[in-house]
Order: structure tokens, then C-alpha cells, then sequence
């Protein structure tokens, strides 16, 4: 009895030992699973184990013994092909096949039992797949119990004298329990200590004391998942793990969202601090301090459009009328159509720049006056699009006045949302709303 004890131990110690070695080499999950709440079609569900390991008419409990107490180690060899209903429940059809042995201690008596085959059918257990305690286990405890049928032939030595009887087949039933650590994806390593209970004469003592003989198969093996390697086995998976890995990748993929939506809030309310910047009037005389090229001008002096004070000569002029052409509006026209500024900006862009030099032209050969009324739509603030109204009335009149036209004669206003000419619940609309407005006089 000890020395079984001794190697049941060292079997133990050693599944331990390599459970640990995989749990500290392998980074990744040891359950597998995919969508929560899906079908059992998402999974592998069939798998072969192969096993062996070695036998003796003794037993841990202590029972069903005939006084076979001398142990004699016997090689044993099974295999099986399983069938997983759920994550911790299966239906598996056993082979096993070996020898049995035992002897009295005083060497009176010995048998040996030749088991060509046997076959059980044993619904299986697994502790570690549905159990909160167990959550995403390397080391999976498992419990199965059957019943089959056994062939056995049994040789009986008395002495010297050797009686081998007739082979039988009988019903057995195998108790089996131990332990599957998650050595791969699919791939299970197991060490069980399997129970069976047989027939009255696999040990050759026929009317022994017990109603059923018994005998233990200590093994190792491997299973082995069936199917497409690229979808999970469920023998190893935890519906548990497998929610919790659902909600953790989903919460991880909104959080890169919200950090990324974070990152460009931040980069727009950087351009917004620099847009109030330059839209700033420190002199108050209604040019923004960007355009306005007399800085300091005293409370309530006129200013031209660059923010410079208006000299008045006392003199005589003689007015003459001004007549805008159709050809003068269709070059103002074409200006208006080509206006481009940069997105939230009141930068011109580049494409804009001939049709606003034949303006500039215009208005120096005929020596046109011009307002330029800058308007927005209502997205926004109302105060921040009076602002960049009236800077993009200014950028244009900043920039005829950099081609050679009057300042004087040329005038800047913003109305923000206030004048709109189409309905800003359609973005067709807040485009047309989007605009600055020529007047030639």
C-alpha cells in the first residue's frame, strides 16, 4: 500500500509540476471560447484521447480486496473518442486493453488477467469549464463513469501448479477521475486514476467474498481535439471567460475610440483658441488685430479697412456717376463662385486668387467702391460666427488692397448667421449660408 501511495503521489507532483512550467511559459488564455451565447457550431466538439499506464488488483479505498496484497505492476493501454455536449459534460466511447496482475504476500497464491479488449460508454465531467472558481484554469479536475464490457482470460498459479481459464466478456463498470492541463490550443495532457469494477472471476477466485472483483488503472495520455484547427475546442472552454473576454475586447476597442475622439477635440479647440486669437480688437476701432496696420488707434477715430485713421481734405470734388456694367458683375460674380477660404479658417485659398485680381483690377480702373458682407451658418457658436464672418470679409479686402486697390473705397462686415438665403437644416443649404457677398457702387 505505501508504495502505490508513493506513486500515486509522484504522478500527481509531476501533472503539478508541469502545470506550473505551462502557466508560467504561456502568456496566452488556456480556455477557449468565441462569441458569448453562440451556437455550439462555433466549436469543436469531437476529440480522441490515447493513454496508458499501469494496473494492480489493489486500490487507495482499501476495498473488493481477496488478499491479493503482494502489488504486481502490469501494463495497461486506452483509448477513446469523445463527443462534447456541453463545456463540462461529454459522452465518450472507451477502448482498454493490458494486463492484471496481484499475489499473497506469502507467494502461495497469484493470478494474472489478460484483457484483450474491453469497451464502456461514460458520461465525463469536467470541473474547471463552468465554475467561477476554476475561471481560465490551466489545470482542469474531471470525473467520468460508465459501463461496458470487459473480455478477460485469467491464469490462477497455486504453487507450482497453473490453471489458465476460459476467456469471458463481461459487464464492468470504470470509475475514472484525475486531472487535464491545457497544454495547447486543443490539445489536453491527462493523469487519471481510473476504478473498475468487474466480474466475481477476473482474479481467478471463483465465490470470493466480494460480489465484483476490482481492480485500478493508474495512467497519463493525450487528447485531442477533431475538426478546424482555426475554431475553438469546447471541452476547454469557460462560457465565463469566454464573456468576460468578450466584454473586455469590446470595451477596449470603445475606449481607442474615445481616446482618439479626445485627441481631436483637443486639436480643434487648439485652432479655436487660435482663431479668437487673431480675431482679437485690442484698439476697438473694428479692424481685427491680424489685418489692422495702425495698432493703437485712439477711441472713435474712422479708420480705413487696414485699421488706419481717414484723412478728410477740405476740397471741392466733383461727383461723378458710378455705372456697374453687366461685365463688371460677372467679374464680380466669378469672384463670389471661386472664393475658397480653409476649413473653419479665414485663410483664402490659393485657387481663389485670380478671379479676386480681376476685382482688384476693377476696382482700380474705374474706381469702383465695394462691401464685402461676410456670412456663416448657425453651426456654432453665434459669437464665433460674427468672428469669422467679419475676418473673412477682411482677408478678402486685406487682399485687394495687397493687389493695389483703394482701401478707403473698399468696405468689410460680418453678419454671422443673421442673413442667411437658403434653410440651414439641409447641408446643401448651410453651404449656400457659407459665403461673402460683393456690392459694387
Amino acid at each position: 500500500m505505501k508504495l502505490k501511495l508513493q506513486l500515486v503521489l509522484a504522478l500527481a507532483a509531476a501533472g503539478l509540476f508541469a502545470n506550473s512550467a505551462i502557466a508560467q511559459n504561456t502568456k496566452a488564455s488556456s480556455i477557449e471560447g468565441t462569441t458569448p451565447f453562440g451556437p455550439v457550431t462555433q466549436y469543436r466538439t469531437w476529440s480522441i484521447g490515447i493513454g496508458a499506464g499501469v494496473t494492480n488488483q489493489t486500490n487507495i479505498a482499501g476495498f473488493n480486496r481477496e488478499g491479493y496484497d503482494d502489488l504486481a505492476w502490469k501494463l495497461g493501454y486506452s483509448a477513446y473518442i469523445k463527443k462534447q455536449i456541453s463545456p463540462s459534460f461529454g459522452i465518450k466511447a472507451t477502448y482498454f486493453g493490458g494486463k492484471t496482475g496481484g499475489a499473497f504476500k506469502d507467494g502461495t497464491q497469484s493470478f494474472e488477467a489478460k484483457t484483450p479488449w474491453s469497451a464502456a460508454l461514460s458520461g465525463e465531467f469536467l470541473a474547471a469549464n463552468t465554475n467561477w472558481r476554476f475561471f481560465n484554469s490551466f489545470i482542469k479536475p474531471y470525473a467520468s463513469i460508465g459501463v461496458g464490457v470487459m473480455n478477460s482470460k485469467t491464469t490462477l498459479t497455486t504453487g507450482s501448479t497453473s490453471q489458465e481459464a476460459d476467456g469471458i466478456s463481461k459487464i464492468y463498470v470504470p470509475l475514472d477521475m484525475g486531472f487535464k492541463f491545457a497544454v495547447a490550443k486543443g490539445i489536453n495532457f491527462e493523469l487519471g486514476y481510473q476504478l473498475n469494477w468487474v466480474n466475481q472471476n477476473f482474479d481467478g477466485i471463483q465465490g470470493g467474498q466480494y460480489k465484483n472483483d476490482l481492480f485500478t488503472y493508474i495512467h497519463g495520455g493525450l487528447e485531442f481535439a477533431l475538426g478546424n484547427g482555426s475554431k475553438p475546442a469546447l471541452n476547454n472552454s469557460n462560457p465565463v471567460a469566454t464573456l468576460v473576454n468578450d466584454y473586455t475586447l469590446k470595451y477596449d476597442d470603445l475606449k481607442a475610440q474615445n481616446d482618439a475622439l479626445n485627441a481631436k477635440n483637443q486639436a480643434l479647440q487648439s485652432q479655436l483658441d487660435g482663431l479668437n486669437s487673431d480675431l482679437k480688437d485690442d484698439d476697438g476701432d473694428g479692424v481685427a488685430n491680424k489685418y489692422d496696420k495702425c495698432p493703437g488707434t485712439p477711441s472713435g477715430v474712422q479708420v480705413d479697412g487696414a485699421g488706419c485713421p481717414i484723412v478728410v481734405k477740405n476740397e471741392t470734388r466733383v461727383v461723378e456717376k458710378v455705372v456697374v456694367t453687366e461685365a463688371d458683375r460677372k467679374v464680380v460674380a466669378d469672384a463670389i463662385k471661386n472664393l475658397e477660404f480653409d476649413l473653419g479658417k479665414a485663410t483664402i485659398r490659393p485657387t481663389s486668387y485670380a478671379t479676386l485680381n480681376k476685382v482688384a483690377e476693377l476696382l482700380i480702373e474705374k474706381n469702383f467702391s465695394l462691401k464685402l458682407a461676410g456670412h456663416t451658418d448657425n453651426t456654432g457658436s453665434r459669437e464665433l460666427n460674427m468672428r469669422l464672418s467679419k475676418e473673412r470679409a477682411e482677408s478678402v479686402k486685406a487682399y485687394l488692397v495687397s493687389q493695389g486697390a483703394n482701401a478707403s473705397r473698399i468696405e468689410a462686415t460680418g453678419y454671422g448667421p443673421d442673413q442667411p438665403i437658403a434653410s440651414n437644416k439641409t447641408a446643401d443649404g448651410r453651404q449656400q449660408n457659407r459665403r461673402v457677398e460683393f456690392t459694387l457702387y
